[in-house]
């Protein structure tokens, strides 16, 4: 869907704002149609031939967008010219956070990945060792992109960051070498440096390419070692007065024994649906329970150990499409009958209409897991919610941040001086 004609603006607006809108709707269409003629702008911005070939020439002046080629091999001249982003026009850094990893992608303006790095954080790293070897990773992913400086960073971590503060706050299991990291990007790069919670840079990556396209409103169930959610409604991240929209693993839910705490989840949904509950519940089953294997992956982490809940659930999946084990069966009713219950409970109180179900466990439970949980779900509320397995993949956090990166560099770039 294109993006409204933004002709109607000049009679209102002053001349400077409207051409700061008219040139903004034009690199938009560039970015999201890619390379047009002046004739194309023309008809998609339903602005006149004159106030387009304005446009198109502050645009060039700026280094924004750039002569590509020829529309026909029939056509000849100015009016056959195709226009593009000139994409390198700045580079773009996505940073994805974990325990004991960190991953950088480099992309350009149009959000095209160039280069991706990955190196493990050890568990007995000290903070500023940590710190050193994840921006060791920045400069080689940058130095691979033919990048001299990144003109805007997005980083993903767990934890709480505040709106009011952007500082990254949470429990004492967050590693404390993420808030140093992220002081330093500011003050090396000098370059605007974006702090948000992975969970709802996955949200954000589900939302642009992923299992939330057709939905302004929608939850993302985030289940993993830990659990949490990211709200989306009406088109915008909700993140709450405290950064903790989505805290989820506190929620107190039936069947956990206990009740959660202000210093700890345990008792609460995280009891029910982290990785180490869903471990005991395949023991109950009859399941083995593996060890974490090497080079397994939360998002885009780096080789560290596979979760074991991810491996036994989509263990139980292939076991259940061949039809060779019914406690695999079982205890994959069991898991949905968990998630149901937090998916409930966020249902009921936002009626998003759709929940995509997302980290290691939803995405190895992919649509098997998925459809069990609508089917509970729809006994549990009278609210018709859409359940989905996420459709980004393992790297959604990452390719978030670089979608976050883009947002804020194009919200610059895109309003060149009238």
């Amino acid at each position: 869907m294109h993006p409204p004609r933004a002709a109607a603006a000049g009679r209102t607006a002053s001349p400077a704002t409207a051409r700061l809108i008219n040139d903004r709707l034009a690199l938009q269409l560039l970015q999201s149609e890619g390379p047009l003629t002046a004739g194309q702008l023309k008809t998609l911005t339903g602005l006149s031939r004159p106030t387009v070939a304005d446009l198109v020439e502050r645009l060039q002046q700026a280094g924004l967008i750039a002569v590509v080629g020829e529309s026909g091999a029939q056509r000849r001249g100015p009016n056959a010219r195709l226009y593009g982003i000139v994409a390198d026009r700045a580079h773009l850094v996505g940073l994805d956070l974990r325990t004991h990893s960190v991953t950088v992608a480099v992309a350009d303006l149009l959000g095209r990945v160039r280069a991706e790095r990955t190196a493990p954080v050890g568990a007995d790293t000290s903070p500023d060792a940590a710190v050193a070897t994840a921006l060791a990773v920045v400069d080689k992913a940058l130095a691979a992109a033919g990048a001299d400086r990144p003109h805007t960073l997005a980083v993903g971590a767990p934890g709480l960051v505040a709106p009011a503060t952007g500082r990254l706050g949470g429990t004492d299991s967050i590693p404390s070498w993420h808030a140093t990291l992220v002081g330093e990007l500011r003050t090396r790069t000098a370059a605007p440096v974006l702090l948000e919670n992975e969970v709802n840079l996955a949200a954000l990556a589900e939302q642009r390419e992923g299992a939330a396209r057709d939905h302004d409103t929608f939850v993302l169930l985030w289940l993993g070692h830990g659990t949490g959610a990211a709200v989306v409604l009406d088109g915008a991240l909700r993140r709450g007065a405290s950064g903790g929209t989505g805290e989820i693993g506190f929620l107190p839910v039936p069947g956990t024994g206990a009740l959660p705490s202000a210093t700890g989840c345990d008792g609460g949904f995280h009891s029910l649906a982290g990785s180490a509950a869903l471990c005991a519940l395949a023991a109950e089953h009859g399941l083995a329970v593996p060890p974490g294997e090497p080079a397994g992956r939360r998002g885009a982490a780096g080789p560290t150990d596979a979760p074991p809940a991810e491996a036994l659930v989509r263990a139980a999946v292939t076991a259940e499409e061949g039809g060779t084990d019914p406690a695999a069966t079982a205890f994959l009713d069991a898991l949905a009958a968990r998630v149901a219950l937090g998916a409930a409970a966020v249902c009921a109180v936002l009626d998003p209409g759709c929940v995509v179900l997302g980290g290691e466990i939803g995405l190895a439970g992919g649509a098997a897991l998925a459809d069990r949980v609508a089917g509970r779900l729809a006994r549990l509320s009278p609210l018709r919610t859409d359940v989905r397995a996420g459709a980004v993949g393992g790297r959604a956090v990452l390719r978030g941040a670089v979608l976050a990166a883009r947002d804020a560099a194009q919200d610059e770039l895109f309003a060149p001086a009238g």
